[in-house]
């Protein structure tokens, strides 16, 4: 004999299959727009709207990519990249988390930093360009040296809110149970800012892509803007449009790298449990 289900359990059962309906539409809609722009962008260049040299259709960009990931010209220009991002984007971490901590933990750190980073944030990265070509030349440093300077700010500067916003109640309970001012630093103010911490994280990882784009323009014999600059001269926009793309992809999965980041190192938040 069947059993009657609750009118809560039935109630709460209609009321989660629309909201599903409903995200699940909401989800094929936001899909509509980008897949009706190729659609559009595919019959202007058929239709010859849109000429090859002003920009390759998107079947053409395709069959580029795959040729480029055959012939391992991409893979290999992607991996120069990423070295180039990842050494300027570890410099600048360490320099962002360094002058965040001295500046944070000291008055007198911050009267003697804080006025020098600020000066550093008013001046445009990309307008040092042709300084670093004279200072280091058109090599590799004046590309990873750009990348570092234009990613110590976002890092400096949300870790030091964060040091700053920590709950000053903790800190004094911690001096009240005996901890030094090290294991205060240590197992207080550091986990209490490490959220601003991966915030600034993620916006330097942004700006590192970014200024990765400009820094391979310098003379640059191998990574994507060489393949860029090569296209270039040949009026290539199908393997532009594929490098674009690429960075495009790095920035996103920069994103979801730090995102999980986030989800393992704060496990203990609120609002990373109840998600």
């Amino acid at each position: 004999m069947a059993t009657a289900l609750p009118k809560e359990f039935s109630a709460s059962r209609r009321r989660t299959e629309p909201s599903s309906r409903s995200a699940l539409a909401l989800t094929k809609q936001r899909w509509l727009s980008p897949v009706l722009l190729l659609v559009l962008w595919e019959l202007g260049s058929r239709g010859g709207l849109i000429p090859s040299r002003i920009l390759a259709a998107p079947s053409t960009v395709a069959v580029t990519l795959s040729d480029l990931l055959v012939s391992g010209e991409l893979p290999y220009n992607l991996l120069v990249s990423l070295g180039r991002a990842s050494a300027g984007l570890g410099i600048g971490l360490v320099l962002g988390v360094v002058l965040a901590l001295a500046a944070g933990l000291s008055k007198r750190g911050e009267a003697a930093i804080d006025p020098l980073v600020q000066i550093k944030r008013t001046i445009p990265t990309l307008a040092l360009t042709p300084l670093f070509i004279i200072w280091f030349g058109i090599g590799e440093q004046p590309k990873i040296l750009l990348i570092a300077f234009a990613t110590v700010f976002p890092v400096y500067l949300n870790l030091f809110n964060g040091i700053r916003g920590v709950d000053v109640r903790l800190i004094e309970a911690a001096r009240t149970l005996g901890l030094s001012r090290t294991e205060i630093v240590t197992q207080i103010v550091l986990p209490g800012a490490m959220p601003s911490l991966l915030v600034g994280l993620r916006y330097a990882l942004g700006v590192a892509v970014l200024v990765l784009v400009v820094a391979e323009q310098i003379n640059a014999t191998a990574g994507l803007g060489a393949l860029i600059n090569h296209a270039r001269d040949f009026m290539q926009t199908d393997v532009i449009v594929v490098c674009v793309m690429v960075y495009a992809v790095l920035g996103l999965t920069a994103d979801w790298f730090v995102r999980r980041i986030e989800t393992k190192a704060l496990a203990w938040r609120p609002s990373m449990v109840s998600a």
